[in-house]
């Protein structure tokens, strides 16, 4: 029979396990993305002899993949934080990550969009 312990060691386990593969996940993705949107933009540019339109679509494909990656990142810091080690200090850190992570966010999407995420559309996007 397990004792409690031991089934806390297990969990403790499988939780640092899974945010280990959610923060692989993220530079898998963000990785892709950059490899992807580099074809691309040199299909586009080269090939296709679209320059104006490659260096643009490159950016939005960059960014929206950075926009994803930041967010699992921001996950597997919650799930590291809370259910690993939720001391004070701890937390304030992800605070601190969060804030930095949420002002990256901002950023790409102004860069992406032209506008802050908080904006309305006008009927020119």
């Amino acid at each position: 029979m397990l004792c409690r312990m031991d089934v806390i060691n297990s969990m403790r386990s499988v939780i640092e396990l899974a945010s280990l593969w959610i923060e692989v996940l993220a530079i898998v993705i963000i990785v892709a993305a950059i490899a992807y949107g580099g074809v691309q933009y040199l299909l586009d540019g080269l090939v296709r002899r679209k320059r104006s339109d490659a260096y643009h679509a490159f950016k939005v494909r960059l960014g929206s993949a950075l926009l994803i990656g930041l967010e699992i990142l921001v996950a597997a810091d919650v799930i590291r934080t809370v259910a690993l080690e939720p001391t004070l200090e701890n937390v304030l850190g992800l605070g601190l990550l969060v804030l930095i992570r949420t002002f990256l966010s901002w950023s790409l999407v102004v860069e992406i969009e032209g506008r802050w995420p908080w904006q309305k559309k006008t009927g020119l996007e």
